[in-house]
């Protein structure tokens, strides 16, 4: 059952994806648009290319034959992944999942739309003149994204009128890949968010993981928990809005799924709104690597593209997940012009009792770079808020010296 599988993206959640499928028996080639990329250490073999030069990722594909297409960042010509499959490849979750889920449009409108999932009232705008439109017509305070970008970037609140144009250009200079278009949603007054790493199997039913939360900062994650803390209606109704939407989809995998929750007050209920959707291991989720589960989301991710049955996914203690980020004032370098970075305090960092902690191996810095990710963990009666804090304190003690 060995296949050939060719991983476009090889970040940091690539890099655990790589291991787990290594640990499964398979073959993979790793693809970024850079040398020495974290997934390309471990992989078999690697390919540096442009994913958005659709010429450039034909030839990838006739020279290795995979069997298999494993998309893992967003900027990617995925319209070609319908060729592929029609000529026998399989692509992970499916060329429409992929295709859908890599521009916030197509997702959007299919969870709204279509399957009729509550989200924020939205505009897109590909004008500085269109996205004042939007904002009128959403009203503000209102969020800003590129429809095509990952990790936070790009995004940004407008708050008042003066905010509209650096939020258009901010949008823009985050933007993956060559779309200028944008999608403003209204604000949506929230308690909490979650990610709800969602199963879908070929020989099994949908599994859903403990839900986990997460906190954000210049739109990208900072600490993640597991569980996060919710009400009974509020997971099954957050469920089955994940079941609709993957199955709407198709294909087989792990998805993190996004949700604003709303509290029930004495005057309304709770509220589930749909947010987004990734058809791949979500970084929220790296939270599951400190064995807070019979399996990690990587694992995960590989049995089901794999076929592998997973009858259940059981939760084993409460963890949390601290980033290690680059210095806002880091000097900006090149893989290919410099040294990777090295890092200090790991020692320290390792006395800390019932804690754990990942180097992602990066060959580059830059400002606010995720460079290395903390754990801390407990038993199932411990407070995630001091996971939290103690996995903060252990990423605190990782200092980068690029």
């Amino acid at each position: 059952m060995r296949k050939k599988i060719l991983l476009l993206g090889s970040g940091e959640l690539g890099k655990e994806l790589v291991i787990a499928l290594q640990r499964l028996g398979q073959y993979v080639i790793a693809v970024d648009a850079y040398a020495d990329a974290p997934a390309m250490q471990v992989a078999q073999e690697f390919e540096v290319i442009n994913m958005l030069d659709g010429d450039a990722l034909d030839a990838i594909v006739a020279k290795h034959h995979p069997d298999m297409v494993v998309p893992e960042v967003e900027s990617i010509r995925t319209e070609r992944f319908y060729d592929y499959e029609a000529k026998g490849i399989q692509v992970v979750p499916s060329a429409r999942a992929a295709n859908f889920t890599m521009n916030r449009q197509a997702i959007r409108d299919l969870a709204a739309q279509e399957l009729g999932l509550k989200t924020a009232p939205y505009r897109y705008a590909t004008s500085f003149e269109s996205l004042k439109e939007g904002v009128e017509a959403v009203g503000m305070p209102c969020v800003v994204k590129p429809l095509m970008s990952s990790s936070g970037k790009g995004q940004s609140v407008i708050r008042t009128e003066t905010d509209i144009e650096r939020a258009w250009q901010y949008a823009l200079d985050g933007s993956r890949g060559d779309l200028a278009e944008v999608i403003v949603e209204s604000f949506i007054d929230f308690d909490y968010e979650i990610t709800l790493l969602t199963l879908t199997q070929v020989n099994g039913k949908t599994l859903f993981c403990p839900p986990i939360g997460h906190r954000q900062e210049r739109g990208d994650y900072q600490e993640s928990w597991q569980p996060a803390a919710m009400e009974s209606m509020e997971l099954k109704e957050a469920q089955d809005m994940a079941s609709a939407v993957t199955a709407s989809l198709g294909g087989n995998g792990i998805w993190g799924v996004e949700f604003f929750i709303k509290r029930a007050t004495s005057d309304a209920p709770a509220t589930v709104y749909f947010s987004e959707l990734s058809p791949r291991p979500h970084d929220t989720g790296m939270v599951t690597l400190g064995h807070t589960q019979n399996f990690s989301e990587f694992e995960l991710h590989a049995r089901a593209i794999l076929g592998l049955p997973v009858h259940t996914i059981e939760h084993l203690r409460n963890g949390a997940s601290a980033v290690v980020l680059a210095p806002a004032d880091a000097q900006s370098t090149s893989s290919a012009s410099s040294k990777p970075p090295s890092f200090s305090g790991l020692e320290a960092a390792s006395l800390l009792p019932d804690t754990d902690f990942r180097i992602f191996g990066k060959p580059s810095v830059r400002p606010f770079r995720r460079m290395a990710v903390a754990f801390s963990f407990g038993q199932k009666d411990a407070n995630v808020k001091d996971l939290v804090t103690k996995a903060k304190e252990v990423a605190d003690l990782i200092q980068i010296e690029s």
